[in-house]
Protein backbone atom coordinates (compact mmCIF):
# COMPACT_ATOMS: atom_id res chain seq x y z
CA UNK A 1 0.00 0.00 0.00
CA UNK A 2 1.78 3.36 -0.76
CA UNK A 3 2.43 5.89 1.60
CA UNK A 4 0.49 8.76 0.12
CA UNK A 5 -0.28 10.54 3.38
CA UNK A 6 2.79 11.19 4.23
CA UNK A 7 4.59 13.39 2.42
CA UNK A 8 4.62 16.10 5.11
CA UNK A 9 6.20 13.80 7.30
CA UNK A 10 8.77 11.59 5.65
CA UNK A 11 11.17 10.72 9.21
CA UNK A 12 10.22 10.70 13.06
CA UNK A 13 12.66 11.84 15.88
CA UNK A 14 13.13 8.66 18.24
CA UNK A 15 14.31 10.38 21.92
CA UNK A 16 15.35 7.13 22.96
CA UNK A 17 16.25 6.92 26.78
CA UNK A 18 18.71 9.35 27.45
CA UNK A 19 20.44 12.84 26.09
CA UNK A 20 23.56 12.78 27.80
CA UNK A 21 26.03 11.52 25.72
CA UNK A 22 28.08 9.79 28.40
CA UNK A 23 25.17 8.06 29.73
CA UNK A 24 24.28 6.47 25.84
CA UNK A 25 28.23 5.13 25.76
CA UNK A 26 27.26 2.91 28.95
CA UNK A 27 23.77 1.70 27.49
CA UNK A 28 25.13 1.03 24.37
CA UNK A 29 27.77 -1.15 25.79
CA UNK A 30 24.58 -2.70 28.04
CA UNK A 31 22.51 -3.26 25.08
CA UNK A 32 24.61 -4.33 23.07
CA UNK A 33 26.33 -7.16 25.78
CA UNK A 34 22.27 -8.18 26.12
CA UNK A 35 21.48 -8.19 22.15
CA UNK A 36 24.53 -10.88 22.16
CA UNK A 37 23.33 -13.13 25.07
CA UNK A 38 19.84 -13.26 23.52
CA UNK A 39 21.04 -14.44 20.33
CA UNK A 40 23.78 -16.42 21.56
CA UNK A 41 20.97 -18.30 23.95
CA UNK A 42 17.88 -18.66 21.91
CA UNK A 43 20.27 -19.63 18.69
CA UNK A 44 21.87 -22.57 21.43
CA UNK A 45 18.47 -23.59 22.45
CA UNK A 46 17.27 -23.77 18.58
CA UNK A 47 20.79 -26.26 18.01
CA UNK A 48 19.96 -28.39 21.17
CA UNK A 49 16.42 -28.90 20.48
CA UNK A 50 17.23 -29.66 16.81
CA UNK A 51 20.55 -31.87 17.58
CA UNK A 52 18.71 -34.24 20.76
CA UNK A 53 16.32 -36.93 19.44
CA UNK A 54 15.77 -36.69 23.43
CA UNK A 55 13.79 -33.73 22.85
CA UNK A 56 11.84 -33.99 20.03
CA UNK A 57 8.38 -33.67 21.95
CA UNK A 58 6.05 -31.17 21.40
CA UNK A 59 6.99 -29.35 24.59
CA UNK A 60 10.07 -28.80 22.79
CA UNK A 61 8.95 -28.23 19.29
CA UNK A 62 6.65 -25.50 20.96
CA UNK A 63 9.74 -23.87 22.97
CA UNK A 64 11.83 -23.89 19.61
CA UNK A 65 9.82 -22.09 18.33
CA UNK A 66 9.71 -19.60 21.57
CA UNK A 67 13.53 -18.85 20.80
CA UNK A 68 13.45 -18.17 17.31
CA UNK A 69 9.89 -15.93 18.21
CA UNK A 70 12.28 -14.23 21.13
CA UNK A 71 15.54 -13.92 18.16
CA UNK A 72 13.48 -12.30 16.03
CA UNK A 73 11.65 -10.23 18.23
CA UNK A 74 14.83 -8.74 19.98
CA UNK A 75 16.27 -8.13 16.38
CA UNK A 76 13.04 -5.94 15.64
CA UNK A 77 14.18 -3.72 18.26
CA UNK A 78 17.52 -3.61 19.90
CA UNK A 79 19.87 -2.96 16.49
CA UNK A 80 17.67 0.04 15.88
CA UNK A 81 18.63 1.21 19.62
CA UNK A 82 21.79 0.52 19.69
CA UNK A 83 21.89 2.85 16.07
CA UNK A 84 20.11 5.52 17.77
CA UNK A 85 22.11 5.22 20.84
CA UNK A 86 25.50 6.18 18.74
CA UNK A 87 23.54 8.57 16.31
CA UNK A 88 23.99 12.02 16.45
CA UNK A 89 20.20 12.20 14.30
CA UNK A 90 17.96 10.16 15.83
CA UNK A 91 15.59 9.62 13.00
CA UNK A 92 13.99 6.86 11.25
CA UNK A 93 11.80 6.98 8.38
CA UNK A 94 7.85 6.97 8.67
CA UNK A 95 8.29 3.92 6.42
CA UNK A 96 10.80 2.24 8.81
CA UNK A 97 8.59 2.97 11.41
CA UNK A 98 5.56 1.51 10.06
CA UNK A 99 7.92 -1.61 8.96
CA UNK A 100 9.27 -1.82 13.08
CA UNK A 101 5.48 -1.59 14.31
CA UNK A 102 4.25 -4.36 11.62
CA UNK A 103 7.41 -6.67 13.04
CA UNK A 104 6.66 -5.81 16.52
CA UNK A 105 2.49 -6.70 16.16
CA UNK A 106 3.44 -9.82 14.37
CA UNK A 107 6.30 -11.14 16.56
CA UNK A 108 4.50 -10.49 20.02
CA UNK A 109 0.99 -12.03 18.60
CA UNK A 110 2.65 -14.89 17.87
CA UNK A 111 4.21 -15.13 21.21
CA UNK A 112 1.06 -14.65 22.93
CA UNK A 113 -0.15 -17.48 20.83
CA UNK A 114 3.26 -19.85 21.74
CA UNK A 115 2.59 -19.31 24.82
CA UNK A 116 -0.95 -20.64 25.70
CA UNK A 117 -0.26 -23.19 23.20
CA UNK A 118 2.67 -24.64 25.35
CA UNK A 119 -0.20 -23.66 28.44
CA UNK A 120 -2.46 -26.37 27.15
CA UNK A 121 0.89 -28.85 26.43
CA UNK A 122 0.84 -28.54 30.11
CA UNK A 123 -2.54 -29.07 31.17
CA UNK A 124 -2.42 -32.12 29.05
CA UNK A 125 0.55 -33.96 30.28
CA UNK A 126 -0.18 -32.44 33.83
CA UNK A 127 -4.22 -33.65 33.39
CA UNK A 128 -4.19 -35.93 31.39
CA UNK A 129 -0.77 -38.05 32.16
CA UNK A 130 -1.99 -41.08 30.12
CA UNK A 131 -3.46 -40.04 27.21
CA UNK A 132 -0.76 -37.11 26.27
CA UNK A 133 0.42 -38.86 22.76
CA UNK A 134 -3.63 -38.58 21.87
CA UNK A 135 -4.21 -35.39 23.30
CA UNK A 136 -1.10 -33.64 21.91
CA UNK A 137 -0.80 -35.37 18.84
CA UNK A 138 1.73 -34.45 15.94
CA UNK A 139 -1.59 -32.91 13.93
CA UNK A 140 -2.53 -30.81 17.05
CA UNK A 141 0.60 -29.16 18.15
CA UNK A 142 1.82 -28.59 14.42
CA UNK A 143 -1.84 -26.61 14.04
CA UNK A 144 -1.46 -24.93 17.17
CA UNK A 145 1.94 -23.24 16.28
CA UNK A 146 1.54 -22.53 12.62
CA UNK A 147 -1.78 -20.88 13.90
CA UNK A 148 0.03 -18.84 16.50
CA UNK A 149 1.92 -17.61 13.54
CA UNK A 150 -1.42 -16.72 11.26
CA UNK A 151 -2.99 -14.56 14.25
CA UNK A 152 0.42 -12.70 15.07
CA UNK A 153 0.27 -11.97 11.10
CA UNK A 154 -3.51 -11.53 11.27
CA UNK A 155 -3.21 -9.03 13.82
CA UNK A 156 -0.40 -6.60 12.04
CA UNK A 157 -2.31 -7.09 8.84
CA UNK A 158 -5.23 -5.63 11.37
CA UNK A 159 -3.87 -2.53 12.54
CA UNK A 160 -1.03 -1.42 10.24
CA UNK A 161 -2.61 -0.69 7.02
CA UNK A 162 -5.24 1.27 9.10
CA UNK A 163 -2.38 3.49 10.21
CA UNK A 164 -0.90 3.64 6.82
CA UNK A 165 -3.79 5.71 5.93
CA UNK A 166 -3.19 9.04 8.52
CA UNK A 167 -1.69 12.27 7.86
CA UNK A 168 1.55 12.65 10.19
CA UNK A 169 1.50 16.65 10.58
CA UNK A 170 4.11 18.83 12.25
CA UNK A 171 4.86 16.89 15.39
CA UNK A 172 7.27 13.97 14.84
CA UNK A 173 8.54 13.65 18.46
CA UNK A 174 8.74 10.00 19.69
CA UNK A 175 8.75 9.84 23.31
CA UNK A 176 10.77 6.48 23.10
CA UNK A 177 13.35 4.23 21.78
CA UNK A 178 11.18 2.11 19.50
CA UNK A 179 8.06 2.42 17.29
CA UNK A 180 5.16 1.45 18.98
CA UNK A 181 1.64 2.20 17.75
CA UNK A 182 0.00 3.71 20.47
CA UNK A 183 3.15 6.28 20.61
CA UNK A 184 2.10 7.09 16.42
CA UNK A 185 -1.56 8.15 17.78
CA UNK A 186 -0.37 11.94 19.54
CA UNK A 187 1.52 12.63 16.36
CA UNK A 188 -1.26 12.42 14.02
CA UNK A 189 -3.44 15.07 13.04
CA UNK A 190 -6.25 12.95 11.70
CA UNK A 191 -8.65 11.19 13.51
CA UNK A 192 -7.61 8.06 15.19
CA UNK A 193 -10.54 6.50 17.00
CA UNK A 194 -10.87 4.00 13.96
CA UNK A 195 -7.37 2.88 14.64
CA UNK A 196 -7.66 2.96 18.78
CA UNK A 197 -11.23 1.36 18.74
CA UNK A 198 -9.38 -1.72 16.40
CA UNK A 199 -6.50 -1.95 18.12
CA UNK A 200 -8.10 -1.85 21.49
CA UNK A 201 -10.25 -5.07 19.79
CA UNK A 202 -7.62 -6.71 18.69
CA UNK A 203 -5.89 -6.11 21.78
CA UNK A 204 -8.47 -7.71 23.87
CA UNK A 205 -9.60 -10.00 21.71
CA UNK A 206 -5.70 -11.66 20.80
CA UNK A 207 -3.57 -10.83 24.46
CA UNK A 208 -6.55 -11.26 26.61
CA UNK A 209 -8.36 -14.30 25.14
CA UNK A 210 -4.89 -15.58 24.68
CA UNK A 211 -4.02 -15.06 28.64
CA UNK A 212 -7.74 -16.95 29.49
CA UNK A 213 -6.48 -19.96 27.92
CA UNK A 214 -3.24 -19.75 29.99
CA UNK A 215 -5.24 -19.06 33.06
CA UNK A 216 -8.07 -21.96 32.29
CA UNK A 217 -4.64 -24.56 32.14
CA UNK A 218 -3.42 -23.51 35.33
CA UNK A 219 -6.47 -23.54 37.02
CA UNK A 220 -6.70 -27.08 35.75
CA UNK A 221 -3.05 -27.79 36.61
CA UNK A 222 -3.03 -26.61 39.77
CA UNK A 223 -6.32 -28.34 40.83
CA UNK A 224 -4.64 -31.38 39.51
CA UNK A 225 -1.53 -30.57 41.74
CA UNK A 226 -3.60 -30.20 44.74
CA UNK A 227 -5.05 -33.89 44.54
CA UNK A 228 -1.78 -35.17 44.44
CA UNK A 229 -1.26 -37.03 47.65
CA UNK A 230 2.73 -37.54 47.67
CA UNK A 231 4.91 -34.33 48.27
CA UNK A 232 7.55 -35.24 45.64
CA UNK A 233 4.69 -35.67 43.15
CA UNK A 234 3.26 -32.73 43.73
CA UNK A 235 6.95 -31.31 43.22
CA UNK A 236 7.56 -33.02 40.33
CA UNK A 237 4.43 -32.12 38.73
CA UNK A 238 5.21 -28.32 39.39
CA UNK A 239 8.68 -28.32 38.37
CA UNK A 240 7.40 -29.14 34.97
CA UNK A 241 5.85 -25.50 34.31
CA UNK A 242 7.20 -23.55 36.55
CA UNK A 243 9.57 -22.12 33.54
CA UNK A 244 6.63 -21.60 31.45
CA UNK A 245 4.48 -19.64 34.09
CA UNK A 246 7.65 -17.65 34.68
CA UNK A 247 8.00 -16.46 31.01
CA UNK A 248 4.34 -16.05 31.18
CA UNK A 249 4.46 -14.09 34.14
CA UNK A 250 7.53 -12.12 32.45
CA UNK A 251 6.00 -11.27 28.99
CA UNK A 252 2.33 -10.85 30.23
CA UNK A 253 2.78 -8.95 32.99
CA UNK A 254 5.18 -6.19 31.69
CA UNK A 255 3.40 -5.92 27.98
CA UNK A 256 -0.14 -5.72 29.29
CA UNK A 257 0.85 -2.73 31.19
CA UNK A 258 2.71 -0.97 29.20
CA UNK A 259 -0.41 -1.09 26.77
CA UNK A 260 -3.03 -0.23 28.64
CA UNK A 261 -0.98 3.01 30.35
CA UNK A 262 -1.43 6.40 28.91
CA UNK A 263 1.66 7.09 26.39
CA UNK A 264 3.46 9.47 27.63
CA UNK A 265 7.09 8.85 27.29
CA UNK A 266 7.86 8.21 31.10
CA UNK A 267 10.19 6.13 32.74
CA UNK A 268 7.58 3.27 33.93
CA UNK A 269 6.56 2.61 30.43
CA UNK A 270 10.10 2.92 28.92
CA UNK A 271 11.17 -0.02 32.21
CA UNK A 272 7.82 -2.08 30.78
CA UNK A 273 8.80 -1.61 27.19
CA UNK A 274 11.87 -3.06 27.92
CA UNK A 275 11.03 -5.53 29.87
CA UNK A 276 9.09 -7.58 27.74
CA UNK A 277 10.83 -6.33 24.27
CA UNK A 278 14.88 -6.66 25.10
CA UNK A 279 14.71 -8.57 29.18
CA UNK A 280 12.09 -11.25 28.32
CA UNK A 281 14.02 -12.70 24.78
CA UNK A 282 17.62 -12.55 26.99
CA UNK A 283 15.96 -14.65 30.11
CA UNK A 284 13.59 -17.15 28.39
CA UNK A 285 16.67 -19.70 27.41
CA UNK A 286 18.02 -19.19 30.73
CA UNK A 287 15.03 -19.88 32.35
CA UNK A 288 14.40 -23.03 30.42
CA UNK A 289 18.27 -24.16 30.42
CA UNK A 290 18.62 -23.68 34.02
CA UNK A 291 15.64 -25.06 35.45
CA UNK A 292 14.97 -27.46 32.94
CA UNK A 293 17.19 -31.00 33.96
CA UNK A 294 16.62 -32.47 30.43
CA UNK A 295 17.78 -29.17 28.22
CA UNK A 296 21.15 -29.34 30.64
CA UNK A 297 21.74 -32.87 30.18
CA UNK A 298 20.83 -32.83 26.26
CA UNK A 299 23.51 -29.32 26.17
CA UNK A 300 25.53 -31.18 27.86
CA UNK A 301 25.36 -34.47 25.47
CA UNK A 302 25.77 -31.44 22.56
CA UNK A 303 28.52 -30.24 23.70
CA UNK A 304 30.17 -33.64 24.26
CA UNK A 305 29.35 -34.52 21.08
CA UNK A 306 30.77 -31.46 19.37
CA UNK A 307 34.24 -31.56 21.58
CA UNK A 308 34.90 -35.45 20.31
CA UNK A 309 34.08 -34.61 16.81
CA UNK A 310 36.87 -31.66 17.09
CA UNK A 311 39.36 -33.70 18.90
Amino acid sequence: MALRNHSTITEFILLGLSVDSHIQVLLFVLFLGIYLLTIMGNLLMLLVIRADPQLHTPMYFFLSHLSFMDFCFSTAIVPRLLENLLSQRKTISVEGCLAQVFFLFDFGGTEVGLLSAMAYDRYAAICHPFLYGQVMNNQLYMQLVWGSWSLGFLDALINIPLIMNLDFCEAKTIHHYSCELPSLFPLSCSDVSTNVTVLLCSTLLHALGTFFLIVFSYVCIVSTILSISSTSGRSKAFSTCSSHLTTVTLFYGSALLRHFMPTSGSPQELIFSIQYGVVTPLVNPFIYSLKNKEVKNALRRTLGKFLQQHR
